[in-house]
């Protein structure tokens, strides 16, 4: 029995084989650590320092700009309690979207419930921000905008050098959380204008338990955590050289592969919206048409639960039916509920995302055993 078809990269992603080779020897030959004077310890900590450099490469910062955490939903909480501890009395206002990923709704959360005010800035059908709505939400007293770059369930791009245009000239900070668009398609800090991004290992290529933040010069940030002073005082603990390694591997493959990779994400999407869009009639695409991650495809099949399909089509096809760190019931997806789509909808929407090891044949295989799958379950 052949494993099914993966098509669930916004969940996690492969660890690509160059990343897992840069990575081994600092699991089995070298385990100096970084912050020790001695040989063990300065080679490690080059290694660190080596990784640092490539991943500001792949999103235009500067290398003393990157801290390493150990995952995304560690670097938003960073990101935004970091700000928060440095920002004084006076400004104590925050600004998020209404399709943010938990690991930032819940640290802004938990900064009302701290006295904070949190203004949530709705989307619109495609789930897309406006900058113009963003502008409306802001007072004087606004610290931090944090709107994410990709929608992790439908896919859609929100207009963040939009905002930024607004945010800076207000003097104000913004946070995104790019763990699902760095290493699927171009990510640069500057033409974005963001003064803190969140990056993810695991969804492009690198292990599970490695992340980072992007924090501009300057930017006003204290740490969270307590302890020693590594990662510019911002993450004390001892690195995790083998991972930090490999997020460094994962972020230089990218580099070099974009925008190639993005284009031949784009056209294995393409392909699969196309052929199920002929096998299912009234199939819906939820997201933006035009602004979405080039590798992520969110649809609604008429007349079937999402969960029923993908249970049917489970031994050819491993999909998921939307973000893979919300709780496993039947409940309307947060994300779909923010951009008004109908309960019914809702129940027969799938989330099918491409990645750098898929290929055409798997492609026309999934969408043959999708299409399958429904019409069994409908009996068409």
């Amino acid at each position: 029995m052949t494993n099914p078809i993966y098509l669930d990269h916004n969940a996690t992603t492969p660890i690509a084989p160059e990343v897992f080779a840069a990575m081994a020897p600092w699991l089995r030959e070298h385990f100096g650590n970084p912050s020790s004077s001695h040989a063990y310890g300065r080679q490690a900590a080059q290694a660190v320092g080596e990784a640092r450099a490539q991943v500001a490469g792949l999103i235009g910062a500067q290398p003393q700009e990157i801290v390493f955490t150990g995952c995304a939903t560690e670097a938003n909480n960073l990101a935004l309690l970091g700000v928060a501890r440095a920002t004084g009395s006076s400004r104590r206002h925050l600004v998020i979207s209404s399709i943010e990923h938990p690991a930032v709704a819940a640290p802004a959360m938990a900064l009302r419930d701290q006295g904070w005010e949190v203004t949530v800035v709705g989307v619109d059908g495609f789930g897309r921000t406006s900058a113009a709505d963003v502008d409306q939400a802001l007072r004087a007293n606004t610290a931090l905008v944090s709107v994410m770059h990709a929608n992790n369930e439908v896919g859609t791009l929100q207009p963040i050098s939009e905002i930024a245009a607004i945010t800076r000239t207000r003097g104000i900070l913004l946070h995104t959380d790019a763990a699902q668009s760095a290493g699927k398609l171009p990510v640069d800090v500057d033409a974005l204008g963001v003064d803190l991004l969140t990056i993810a290992g695991h969804k492009f290529g690198a292990p599970k338990g490695i992340g980072a933040l992007y924090v501009r010069s300057g930017t006003p940030i204290c740490p969270v955590l307590h302890g020693a002073d590594q990662e510019h005082g911002l993450r004390p603990g001892t690195e995790n050289v083998a991972l930090i390694v490999a997020l460094g591997a994962a972020s230089a493959l990218a580099e070099a592969d974009l925008p190639g990779l993005s284009d031949r994400l784009r056209a294995l999407r393409d392909r699969l919206q196309e052929r199920l869009a002929a096998g299912v009639p009234a199939l819906q695409l939820n997201g933006h048409s035009e602004h979405r991650l080039p590798n992520t495809l969110h649809v609604s099949f008429p007349c079937v639960s999402g969960r029923a399909l993908v249970a049917d089509a489970a031994d050819t096809v491993a999909a998921s039916l939307g973000s893979a760190c919300h709780s496993d019931n039947d409940a309307v997806s947060g994300v779909l509920a923010a951009m008004g789509i109908s309960a019914a909808r809702a129940s027969g929407a799938v989330r099918l995302s491409v990645g750098r090891t898929t290929c055409m044949d798997d492609i026309d295989r999934a969408a043959a055993a999708l299409i399958a799958s429904w019409a069994r379950l409908t009996r068409q």
